[in-house]
C-alpha cells in the first residue's frame, strides 16, 4: 500500500531542509512538484542534486497564475479542475507507490499541497512533513528579531483591499506581508497610511542565491510575486 507525503523544503537554501525530509527527497521513486507551465518551478530547483536520476517526476503545471485576478469565477474553475484533476491521479498512483510531494516553505502555510490535502481525504494515504516557512527565511535576512515579548504578528495577503491592509498593518506590533509583486505600490500607499512604511523592509529570495534586502519605502523597480514585507515589533524586553 503506497501513499502521498508532502515534503516541506523550508525557505529556499536546500541546507535548512529538515533531516528527515533530506532523507525522503534521495530515497524517493515518484516525486511531483508544482511549477508554472515553461517553467523548472522553485520547488524542483531546491532539490537539484538531491532527487535521484532514477525517480520519475511528474510535473503539476497550474493552468493560470497570475493572468486573471482570483476574484474572477474561471480563475477559481480552472484551478479547481487542475487539483481535482491531480487528486485523482495521486489517489490512483498512491495504491501502489508512495508518492512524494514537493512544497517550498511549510505545506500547512498557504502552500498549494493544501488544496490536494483537502481532496485526497478519504481516498489516500496523507503525511506531511513541515517546513521552516519562507517568511521566516526573509525576516532572519533582515538581521533583527521579528517579535519581542507580547508582540501580535499578523501575516497579510497584499492582494487584500488597500483600506483593509493599513487597517491591518495599523493594528499590529509586527508584519508579514506575502503576495507581493505587482501590488507593491499599492502595499507602499497602505503602510504609509497605516504609519508603518519607515519601518518595514522587503526581501526577495531570503536565503536563496540572489537574495536581496531593502527598505520597502526606498525599493523602486520589479520585486517578484514572491517577494515578502515585514515590519519588526518593538514589544517588551528585559
Amino acid at each position: 500500500m503506497g501513499k502521498v507525503i508532502c515534503v516541506g523544503l523550508g525557505p529556499g537554501d536546500p541546507e535548512l531542509m529538515s533531516v528527515k525530509a533530506d532523507r525522503m527527497i534521495r530515497s524517493a521513486q515518484h516525486v511531483a512538484y508544482f511549477r508554472k507551465a515553461g517553467r523548472s518551478g522553485q520547488a524542483r530547483k531546491i532539490v537539484n542534486g538531491i532527487i535521484s536520476k532514477d525517480a520519475i517526476e511528474y510535473p503539476m503545471e497550474y493552468p493560470v497564475t497570475t493572468e486573471i485576478h482570483f476574484s474572477d469565477p474561471e480563475y477559481n474553475r480552472l484551478l479547481s479542475e487542475f487539483y481535482d484533476d491531480w487528486a485523482n491521479r495521486m489517489t490512483e498512483l498512491s495504491q501502489t507507490q508512495e508518492v512524494i510531494v514537493l512544497c517550498e516553505g511549510d505545506p500547512f502555510f498557504y502552500g498549494s499541497f493544501m488544496h490536494l490535502h483537502s481532496r485526497l481525504q478519504g481516498r489516500a494515504t496523507v503525511d506531511v512533513v513541515p517546513g521552516i516557512t519562507g517568511m521566516s527565511g526573509c525576516w532572519t535576512a533582515t538581521g533583527m528579531p521579528i517579535t519581542w515579548g507580547d508582540d501580535v504578528l499578523t501575516v497579510l495577503m497584499a492582494t487584500l483591499p488597500e483600506e483593509e491592509l493599513s487597517r491591518r498593518a495599523a493594528d499590529t506590533d509586527a508584519l508579514a506581508v506575502m503576495k507581493i509583486g505587482r501590488n507593491l505600490p499599492k502595499l507602499k500607499r497602505a503602510l504609509e497610511t497605516a504609519g508603518r512604511l519607515e519601518d518595514a523592509w522587503l526581501i526577495e529570495r531570503g536565503t536563496m542565491e540572489g537574495q536581496r534586502v531593502q527598505r520597502l519605502s526606498e525599493a523602486t523597480g520589479d520585486w517578484p510575486y514572491f517577494t515578502i514585507a515585514v515590519v519588526h515589533g518593538q514589544g517588551r524586553r528585559p
